[in-house]
């Protein structure tokens, strides 16, 4: 039997179609606000110490299924930009060490732009951009230099029959070629040498999980494994029937558990894509699962496969032949994440240089003031659930420090002393957690992370708000979209807590660096007003 944490696949083709049909509109727009989620925190000791539904078989598949995945548009991204690169470089290169070239002129600068287009226009219809063809060796040398041969040919036969370039030195031509032909071919060696690696260790792949089992999930995993450029790793299967309806193996994947124990799972391991194959003409049993996964960050898709539906390719992702409705798309991926990470870096470093004297002040006032520690750390949830710990500066007593947040902060609190009454209307007792931006647990702009045991009415908070957890499917903030909105301060009532995670989830669905940049903006001037921060 193939057991899903080592079963192999060829990575990996083409990205497929984003779109996005009016069903899945209908659906999302149906259940988002309908939603029942409860999970528990989801690292493995916590997993195994509490009542967890996994059992050990999947748990032990789930931890060899950590670590991060490579996104595939920013791979190529990457890689077009190191060959406009390496062409224009050896360029330049060629006009400053070729005996009978004196530097660069207009022509030669207009004929290494054309060179650049034309090589990427050339090396596209080649497929070298397509991870299947990155992890071939001498296929893609082969495919880069006659790519690049193409270029020069091109340009001779343009120059022999118009004159096109007449005046350009043979000698920086022949240097160029021969120069840019190498440092293409080298780059390609260390390409594949890092594919095949992030292909043996599972970076370079899509995970999925199959949602349902039985005849239908078999055909559809068939169909999967014959498409010649599938990058899907199928991971497991989960299903709520019974071994009667549903089969404990399917196309030699094991069922690892119901739909419970599916959300456990996805938050232990890395997975990328839940494949949800039920009949779309069983809308309420999709919708019922639905309303329990889309608080993870991954895609979910329904498989079209079992009703045999024909979607043109705007209205459809596709995995080779095989067609899907796209309901749920991951936040905050590829391209995307790196834009972020950047804005958070170059933010984070300016606004930790701009407050140091601050943040200085704040750390002496609080040793004056009393015994213990300046920075306090407490456990709160991060993306996917993840426990994290944040740093603040210390504003309670050290003796009645709640480092589990067993109690909230109410106005007049005992606990808190006098520099710790200011620093928290303030919010400067927030600010070493822009060392927690720099290191990558938190960013700049997202849902505030909450403390792990956060409560009200003795309940926890995702006891007390239907989706509570869909927050986490983006890494948490500093300052977001809630604190702009006046919702800082004490939880000490349901609306409160149920109005911030309509912001996240506003956040999160609308996203973008100009929306950041605004949040960011506006966080100073909102922070003027301190009623309910205690």
């Amino acid at each position: 039997m193939n057991t899903p944490a080592f079963k192999p696949t060829d990575p990996v083709g083409p990205e497929p179609i984003s779109g996005g049909s009016p069903l899945g509109h209908r659906l999302e727009k149906h259940f988002r606000h309908t939603v029942h989620g409860a999970v528990s925190p989801t690292n493995v000791e916590m997993l195994s110490a509490a009542n967890s539904s996994l059992t050990s078989e999947a748990i032990e598949i789930a931890q060899g299924l950590g670590g991060k995945g490579v996104s595939v548009p920013v791979l190529t991204g990457l890689l077009r930009l190191t060959d406009i690169l390496l062409i224009a470089g050896t360029a330049m290169a060629a006009a400053f060490t070729s005996p009978e070239a004196a530097g660069l002129g207009l022509v030669n600068l207009f004929v290494a732009g054309a060179a650049v287009l034309f090589a990427l226009a050339f090396f596209q219809a080649a497929d070298v951009y397509q991870v299947s063809v990155m992890r071939q060796g001498l296929s893609q040398l082969g495919r880069v230099a006659a790519g690049w041969t193409l270029v020069f040919a091109m340009f001779a036969v343009l120059r022999s029959t118009t004159g096109i370039g007449a005046g350009v030195s043979d000698a920086w031509i022949g240097a160029w070629y021969g120069l840019s032909l190498t440092g293409l071919c080298l780059s390609r060696v260390v390409v594949y040498r890092l594919v095949r690696h992030w292909m043996n260790s599972g970076r370079l792949e899509r995970r999925a999980i199959i949602v349902g089992g039985g005849t239908a999930a078999q055909e559809l995993i068939h169909d999967l494994e014959a498409q010649a450029d599938n990058d899907i790793r199928i991971c497991g299967i989960f299903d709520d029937r019974s071994n009667d309806r549903s089969p404990p193996v399917v196309a030699g994947y094991p069922k690892l558990g119901n739909i419970s124990a599916l959300v456990e799972f996805a938050r232990l391991a890395r997975i990328d894509m839940l494949i949800v194959c039920i009949p779309l003409r069983a809308e309420q049993r999709v919708l019922e699962l639905l309303k329990k996964l889309w608080i993870l960050p991954v895609d979910i898709r329904l498989s079209a496969h079992t009703d045999k539906v024909r979607f043109r390719n705007r209205n459809a992702s596709f995995i080779g032949t095989v067609p899907f409705v796209d309901v749920v798309a991951k936040p905050i991926a590829d391209w995307d994440m790196v834009a972020k990470r950047i804005f958070d870096l170059v933010f984070a470093i300016g606004a930790i240089i701009a407050l140091f004297p601050v943040m200085i002040a704040a750390a002496l006032a609080i040793k004056l003031d009393s015994k213990g520690p300046v920075l306090f750390r407490q456990k709160r949830y991060g993306f996917n659930n993840e426990i994290i710990e944040i740093l603040k500066f210390r504003s309670m007593y050290t003796e009645m420090a709640d480092p589990d947040a067993k109690k909230v902060v109410t106005k007049g609190d005992p606990r808190v002393t006098r520099v710790g009454r200011f620093i928290r209307k303030t919010s400067i007792d927030e600010l070493p957690q822009l060392f927690n931006v720099l290191a990558g647990s938190l960013s700049l702009v997202g849902p505030r992370p909450h403390a792990v045991n956060a409560h009200t009415d003795n309940k926890t908070w995702d006891d007390v708000v239907d989706g509570y957890f869909a927050r986490h499917k983006v890494k948490p903030g500093v300052t977001g979209w809630a604190q702009i909105n006046g919702w800082r301060g004490e939880v000490d009532t349901p609306e409160k807590i149920q109005k911030r995670v309509e912001c996240d989830v506003y956040y999160i669905e609308n996203w973008s660096i100009l929306f950041d940049l605004k949040i960011l903006f506006l966080t100073p001037f909102r922070l003027l007003n301190t009623e309910n921060a205690y």
